[in-house]
């Protein structure tokens, strides 16, 4: 399945970029950061247009976000309920919820690119959860920017090695994501140890 996406960029060119991303933010299994890498390659050579290729990925993501968000509206908890039926989704739909309400648009954005196995289940999750549409809007562009300058550039920088593009993207959202977190735990320490001063100012006086 995966090369005869891939074989269909050049001749779908643009089109099937935008097809892919937008059926990626539903959930469905189809290599949308591959076919980025490809068609930033194929960019890079004069083979498609790069700015085709840019809007094409982020208006096929933004929209499938946005179905995704309304899909979740209209099916309401009865369709949360569903989609936990099996074990392994049950779980990344629990997870999407957990993030979604404790951190909000943060998780949204961050659920685009950094965390994107994540990215549909949020969107979906906060429609049927009730997220406000005004706080979900914002980080969801902005996160699909970056999602996609990501992608289409290693494939534009790397044109002709696939590979090597992957595994660089991989391991820089691992590095970002490592970073985050220890960015994320740096910040709940220091809490941790402002609320102490507080308390033993609140225990002397």
């Amino acid at each position: 399945m995966i090369d005869a996406l891939l074989a269909l960029v050049p001749v779908w060119g643009p089109w099937a970029v935008g097809l892919v991303t937008f059926l990626s933010c539903l959930a469905l299994p189809v290599p949308a950061s591959l076919v980025m890498l490809s068609a930033g390659g194929f960019a890079a050579v004069g083979d498609l247009s790069p700015l085709a290729v840019v809007a094409a990925a982020f208006l096929g993501a933004a929209l499938g976000d946005h179905a995704g968000y309304a899909l979740g509206r209209l099916g309401g908890p009865p369709f949360m309920t569903r989609l936990r039926g099996r074990p392994r989704r049950a779980a990344l739909v629990d997870r999407a919820v957990a993030v979604l309400h404790a951190r909000g648009g943060i998780a949204v954005f961050l659920s685009r690119w950094m965390f994107s196995p994540l990215g549909p289940w949020v969107n979906l999750a906060g429609g049927a959860t009730g997220f406000p549409w005004r706080r979900f809007v914002a980080p969801q562009l902005a996160g699909e920017m970056v999602w996609v300058a990501l992608y289409v550039g290693l494939g534009w920088a790397f044109a002709g090695n696939l590979q090597a593009a992957s595994d660089l993207a991989g391991s820089a959202l691992g590095f970002l994501a490592a970073g985050a977190m220890t960015i994320g735990l740096g910040l709940w320490l220091r809490a941790l140890l402002r609320q102490g001063r507080q308390r033993r100012r609140g225990e002397r006086a």
